[in-house]
């Protein structure tokens, strides 16, 4: 719990920046991409490029994101989302794809935008944390089993945790979850030595 009140800076410290990724700019769970989506993921220390930022603020990019978050739910947790939301075929599927394969962007950058735009539902996933992980075949579908299971224990000990810590009910459990396992092994992260160094699959 010292490690996540730290990261929200109620420990007498500074807050991380990613302290504010999903409350920035009134958050990012709105339609389409905004400037303010663009700037919170660089909380998280990931930069999307010019030439795609300015395609999702103005260009046909934009237009096909905006469509497919019209069908991704802004309120649904990833524990009551049925498994059809998240797998092959679905609209957030289609979004990540669809960001994944802009140059420049990758599963990263991909995924923390995806976050922002839908926090409850969609997870922040980088090299860190799958590296704490391993390299599950889908983490999207992993992590909703995992939180489904045993009458959603680990959802509700996340829920636990955040209260515990002080942080505000804005912050989805899977930013929690997130947090904590960043934490943990920050640190100690070496790219190339570690599992999360590589390709994936959401």
């Amino acid at each position: 719990m010292g490690d996540l009140r730290r990261y929200f800076g109620l420990e007498g410290g500074a807050a991380y920046t990613g302290a504010r990724f999903e409350g920035l700019g009134g958050g990012g769970d709105r339609v389409g991409v905004a400037a303010e989506d663009l700037v919170a993921v660089q909380m998280l220390s990931v930069t999307v490029p010019e030439r795609v930022s300015l395609d999702l603020l103005e260009g046909d990019l934009g237009q096909q994101m905006s469509k497919l978050l019209r069908e991704i739910p802004c309120e649904l947790d990833m524990v009551d989302a049925e498994a059809g939301e998240l797998e092959s075929g679905s609209a957030a599927e289609w979004a990540w794809d669809l960001l994944d394969a802009q140059y420049g962007v990758g599963w990263v950058k991909a995924g923390k935008l995806l976050a922002r735009k839908r926090p409850r539902l969609l997870p922040v996933y980088d090299r860190v944390v799958r590296c704490v992980l391993g390299s599950p075949s889908s983490f999207w579908l992993d992590l909703h089993r995992a939180l489904r299971a045993d009458g959603h224990a680990l959802h509700h000990e996340l829920l636990d945790l955040r209260e515990r810590a002080g942080i505000p009910k804005t912050v989805s459990a899977l930013r929690v979850c997130d947090v904590v396992l960043w934490m943990a092994h920050h640190e100690d992260h070496r790219p190339l030595r570690c599992p999360g160094h590589g390709t994936l699959s959401v």
